[in-house]
């Protein structure tokens, strides 16, 4: 496995690891979480990660769950995977470092790719 396949799922690990943290924050806590989310930076990379991330949550969370682990898996992979091309394209706006560069390359395409395979499989298999 290459460095930038273990990195893609180590990143991958890392956001559902955050989606099961901020699904576990008490209700109370949800307009505090959102509010911290909306604040701006004088970093416009960060504000980009955070927007990226902001979204990814609201997409999760708009998700149709089917009661099928396949496709509930499909479903939320790919806001999941769109998240982590928005964050590669975001390095590329900002970044400077050339192996990082190239690591956002490439998860960008192994993103992309696998978006259009879990749309196919879903369109392919529809929940009945």
């Amino acid at each position: 496995m290459t460095l930038a396949k273990k990195i893609v799922l180590l990143l991958m690990a890392a956001g559902m690891l955050l989606a099961v943290f901020l699904e576990s924050v008490p209700a109370q806590s949800q307009e505090m979480k959102h509010d911290m989310g909306a604040m701006a930076t004088d970093n416009p990379s960060t504000d980009a990660y955070k927007a990226a991330m902001d979204k990814m949550h609201t997409d999760m969370m708009a998700i149709e769950y089917s009661g099928n682990a396949d496709v509930d898996f499909a479903r939320s992979m790919i806001p999941h995977h769109q998240a982590a091309i928005d964050m590669a394209k975001v390095q590329l706006a900002n970044g400077k470092d050339p192996e990082m560069r190239k690591l956002a390359e490439a998860v960008i395409t192994a993103q992309e790719a696998e978006i259009k395979q879990m749309q196919a499989w879903l369109a392919a298999h529809p929940v009945e």
